[in-house]
């Protein structure tokens, strides 16, 4: 394919497009016309503009592809100062994120397509999705119209870690609620004749397991609030977790024993419970004989990297592709320590991220 855009090239783009904060979702508008692609609204959620979607008609017949990356940061995003070293490590200035979760997966799909445009050598037809709204459980790809896509191939970039490895599988993730509801006294005067609700809050808790409940299942409460003075018994409390399974079957089962167990310690003292959850994501396992395996692998090895297939027990955009039939790898863009103020990435992943979006387009 040859490497016509140069390292001095990324270098430059990756330093003007540094310093996009998390509260500008256009990240993308700009770049995707000057690669030739015609811009098509998706569905729309929050913010100032909705999701992205391009096509890039090709000359091969050949299965489309499409390429994926969000656009939102997280916080603390707004302000960046970002620092491009001299050995080519991005970094921020130590008070925000980066950004690179995802910015560099957007640059990495713009240059590997203008990578391959450059080439001069045919290819099939390409089309780009990038999402707003992926920190909140994907609520971007989720509302996107996928009749608009014909590709039933897809390479999601965020996945942290070295170019050249890849996740095919990742979990369901569901958030759970449990409201006790009892009965207020004075907690000096007429204890008894209260209903404690964060004590039968507190034995449903010691009942249920925390952290993994199998090899594939996790489970957190990460929020409880209950009371309003010391001196009254607690007539209400409200706790919040989270279910993650690589088995959606077993996240469900997880979430009708967290049901069960509210109810039967709140019934215990004549309380009441009420467990409402939500499916945010639904787990996927991505085939090994899936092209988009095949060809993840056929590509790393002609670039010389390491291809290695993993799993994630994060949420990607790819987990809304899976739900509607396209089968896909996330990729690593040469992300590191996400979601911190030490995030970085290199100007070297970026290109490396290029090569191999460059590289599956031709395949």
């Amino acid at each position: 394919m040859g490497k016509s855009l140069s390292k001095t090239f990324v270098r430059r783009t990756a330093a003007a497009c540094r310093n996009c904060q998390s509260t500008c979702p256009k990240a993308g508008i700009t770049p995707a016309p000057r690669a030739d692609f015609s811009l098509r609204p998706g569905a729309y959620y929050g913010g100032d503009t909705g999701n992205i979607f391009a096509v890039l008609d090709g000359e091969l017949e050949g299965d489309p592809v499409i390429f994926c990356a969000h656009m939102d940061v997280v916080e603390p995003g707004s302000g960046k100062k970002s620092v491009l070293e001299k050995d080519g490590t991005i970094h921020s200035a130590g008070d925000t994120v980066l950004g690179a979760d995802d910015i560099s997966g957007i640059l990495e799909i713009l240059y590997g397509v203008q990578l391959v445009i450059d080439s001069g050598k045919p290819h099939k037809k390409i089309e780009l999705l990038f999402t707003i709204g992926e920190e909140l459980y994907v609520k971007g790809s989720d509302v996107f119209d996928y009749s608009k896509v014909t590709a039933k191939q897809a390479y999601v970039l965020d996945l942290s870690g070295a170019v050249g490895d890849a996740a095919r599988r990742a979990p369901s993730i569901i958030s759970v609620r449990a409201e006790i509801r009892g009965k207020a006294a004075h907690a000096g005067f007429e204890p008894e004749n209260g209903i404690h609700a964060i004590f039968a809050a507190a034995n449903a808790v010691s009942r249920l397991c925390m952290g993994h409940v199998d090899e594939e299942t996790t489970f957190n409460i990460g929020t409880i609030q209950g009371g309003t003075a010391t001196n009254i018994v607690p007539d209400c409390c409200v706790l919040t977790g989270e279910i993650r399974s690589y088995d959606h079957g077993k996240a469900l089962e997880t979430v009708r024993m967290t049901e069960r167990i509210f109810t039967e310690e709140a019934q215990k003292i004549n309380a009441t419970a009420e467990v409402t959850s939500q499916i945010h994501l639904i787990a996927y396992e991505t085939p090994l004989e899936s092209k988009s395996v095949t060809d993840f692998q056929k590509a790393c090895e002609i670039l010389g990297f390491s291809g290695e297939l993993t799993g994630t027990f994060g949420g990607s955009d790819n987990n809304s592709f899976a739900k509607n039939g396209i089968e896909g790898l996330v990729l690593s863009n040469g992300m590191y320590n996400a979601h911190s103020t030490r995030e970085y990435t290199t100007v070297d992943d970026l290109y490396k991220g290029a090569e191999l979006i460059g590289q599956l387009i031709l395949l």
